[in-house]
């Protein structure tokens, strides 16, 4: 257990917590409509069941991400979606809660949050899974797992604190959205694909495509949400 600690990448397990904080205040909201009309008594036990089914599917779809980011070109494709989440993440599409319905039953409770969970949670997968590139191969999943666990608390317990903070501090959410872009360019300039150009597995070229994503989210995700702005405005 210390020799685990002791080689742990601490830098991935702070990246996998932020952007499990900053793309799981949406399952924060599904849990609590999925449970809203529940009795009392019984809330509780929907949010920890569904919370608990939830993450276990989604450990065992960032193991099954984890594993195909070794095949060529799945890299650069993961690094595409990214970019995308996180240009989403400036500049939200509609309400993706709308379609959430309440549950009068535990059981339908728990089934509607990890159903939604996990659909919602693609976003979450793919980056979590880039994350996890920065550590060794060996320690991947046990990291991802840690790293999960650490945030189930901050977003269950914290989801509304969060909230605040973010409409508080709106540079969080561009600082955070800036850290997925930069996660999207290593995954594609790391693609198996690229290892016939030396040039590519250079620390420049690293960097340089790190940056490069982080630009291209935040400047994008900018002018998508001013659009979005003046359409609303219309």
């Amino acid at each position: 257990m210390l020799e685990f600690f002791a080689t742990l990448h601490w830098g991935a397990v702070i990246q996998i917590i932020v952007i499990d904080i900053l793309l799981g205040g949406d399952n924060a909201v599904v849990i609590a409509l999925a449970c809203r009309n529940l009795p009392p008594s019984q809330r509780t036990k929907g949010v920890l069941w569904g919370t608990a089914g939830a993450i276990v599917l989604r450990v065992a779809l960032i193991a099954f991400a984890v594993v195909l980011l070794d095949v060529p070109l799945l890299k650069f494709a993961g690094g595409l979606l990214l970019l995308w989440i996180g240009v989403r993440l400036m500049a939200p599409a509609h309400d993706a809660h709308e379609n959430v319905k309440p549950a009068d039953k535990l059981m339908s409770a728990i089934k509607t949050i990890i159903v939604a969970d996990a659909v919602m949670s693609l976003d979450n997968v793919i980056a979590i899974a880039g994350a996890a590139e920065a550590a060794d191969p060996e320690h991947r999943l046990a990291l991802v797992i840690f790293g999960l666990l650490v945030s189930i608390p901050l977003i269950v317990w914290g989801s509304q604190l969060v909230l605040k903070l973010l409409d508080r501090f709106p540079i969080v959410i561009t600082l955070g959205a800036a850290l997925l872009g930069w996660i999207a360019g290593g995954l594609i300039i790391n693609d198996p694909a690229g290892d016939r150009w030396p040039i590519l597995d250079t620390p420049l070229a690293e960097y340089g495509m790190s940056i490069a994503g982080a630009l291209f989210v935040v400047i994008l995700g900018y002018l998508l949400k001013r659009r979005n702005a003046s359409r609303a405005a219309a």
